[in-house]
């Protein structure tokens, strides 16, 4: 909110007497007027507001001004009513100025991602990046350090896709080196603009279906992980625009079309040292990491809410569409919901990690992430065993064979996985009860409002929003 009139401004004195150096440098080299003030609301739309150059040193301290109705919308951008979230109240966006960049695709502009603060200066229960620091936090009580990389899919057309229709910008094969040559401008301009930034750009191929594409950014510990996923994902959707084009991380853009995952790795680290690694195992994985796997396969079928939260992720997450759409893990099994990747050769140590297959860009980042850290250090509190790897793809297995090996699948609606979510006290605990609250009724309006929609109208939703 702007100064009232009237009101002499001395607030001044309450902020930090200069900007810190990387800032006042990137705004000086960019020719930087509107820093915008950014958060991943619990549609994983991310959203904000921005200050002018002249006040971004009060603003950094102070904040800007957000209703807390924001946190109540839905995917059509309607306020759930939901009492607490109407016409009153008021929290802050303030910033971390480590994520500071500027904005390639955008000439004069710069952001920072933020944390959502009460009027009192304590971190909001319904911050969803608090939400991932709490995770964090609950790691770091075991000696853990929680290791993460997105891995994101997208699909690149010409142009925003319409009501009249879309046209792909390739319909190249998987891999194919003529998808790399149609796409290379593209390709190219995205990863210097990412590297610009500080985002470490680490692999990128054309993907299986028609127009899709993968762009991997190098692990970080987990917050950075996340922020690094919002950059990622803003930047490579702005420059798309910026060319005349339209990126979409739609779990399915269009019927018919390869699903876009985001697939999530994560390992922990005690003292420098990769607690998931055994060497002496046959998949080179601890016993820490098998408990954190069985965390994460108790909670599965609620985690869904949490990871696949959205109508338009459960036309994805179906069995043989490489989703990991039954709750099992396995070495380098693709349809498990778990996939113990093959370690790199000379570099089995660093590279041992869990990939979760279950998840896509329609989810909140911090929300997502948080949740498989506390389902998997669930999982390591109580010595949880995943049982048996599954050494063979699921779909050649009889429902009988399934259950045999203790393996199921996962929920095939959205109201499915918000039935498990709203029945499971321990996301109810640590979710908090007002995010649980929040989280359930917005996610169960969202299931309404696209039962009134045909299915073209639910695709175009997805593929211009996302």
């Amino acid at each position: 909110m702007s100064q009232p009139f009237g009101i002499p401004d001395n607030t001044k004195a309450d902020c930090p007497a200069e900007l810190p150096g990387h800032i006042v440098e990137k705004m000086a080299a960019n020719d930087i007027h509107l820093i915008r003030f950014l958060w991943v609301d619990h549609n994983g739309i991310t959203r904000g507001k921005a200050v002018s150059r002249q006040y971004l040193t009060e603003r950094i301290a102070s904040g800007i001004g957000l209703a807390k109705c924001r946190q109540a919308a839905n995917a059509f951008d309607r306020i759930v009513p939901i009492e607490g979230f109407g016409a009153v109240g008021e929290v802050r966006l303030v910033p971390a100025p480590d994520t500071f960049i500027t904005l390639p695709h955008a000439p004069g502009s710069a952001a920072m991602l933020c944390d959502l603060i009460d009027l009192e200066g304590h971190a909001w229960e319904a911050c969803p990046r608090q939400f991932l620091k709490e995770a964090i936090s609950s790691a770091t009580e075991l000696g853990l350090e929680p290791v993460a990389a997105f891995e994101p899919e997208f699909t690149m057309f010409r142009s925003q896709p319409t009501a009249n229709g879309f046209e792909l910008f390739d319909d190249t094969l998987c891999f194919d080196n003529v998808g790399f040559d149609l796409a290379n401008d593209f390709s190219i301009g995205l990863t210097k603009a990412l590297i610009q930034q500080g985002i470490d750009v680490e692999i990128y191929h054309p993907e299986f279906g028609a127009g899709q594409h993968e762009l991997t950014c190098r692990h970080a510990n987990a917050l950075k992980a996340a922020d690094t996923y919002v950059w990622q994902r803003a930047i490579t959707r702005g420059m798309a625009m910026r060319n005349g084009h339209w990126a979409s991380f739609a779990p399915i853009p269009q019927k018919g079309f390869r699903g876009n995952g985001n697939h999530v790795h994560l390992s922990l680290w005690r003292d420098g040292v990769n607690a998931f690694h055994n060497p002496h195992d046959k998949f080179g994985l601890s016993k820490i990491g098998y408990h954190f796997i069985g965390g994460l396969l108790a909670h599965a079928p609620a985690l869904m809410a949490l990871t696949c939260p959205s109508v338009n992720s459960y036309r994805r997450l179906q069995p043989r569409m490489w989703s990991g759409a039954f709750a099992c893990y396995g070495p380098d099994n693709r349809e498990a919901a778990v996939r113990i990747p093959s370690p790199l050769r000379g570099r089995a140590a660093a590279s041992t990690n869990i990939e979760f297959k279950s998840c896509d860009s329609t989810a909140n980042p911090y929300i997502a992430l948080g949740a498989l850290l506390f389902a998997g250090l669930d999982g390591i509190r109580n010595a949880m065993d995943p049982g048996e790897a599954l050494m063979l793809d699921p779909n050649t297995l009889t429902s009988a064979e399934l259950r045999m090996r203790g393996v199921c699948t996962l929920p095939a609606k959205f109201e499915e996985a918000l039935e498990m979510l709203d029945r499971s006290a321990f996301f109810r605990s640590v979710l908090g009860p007002l995010r649980h609250l929040l989280y359930l009724n917005i996610k169960k309006s969202d299931v309404r409002e696209f039962q009134g929609l045909d299915e073209s109208e639910e695709y175009l939703h997805y593929s211009t929003r996302y």
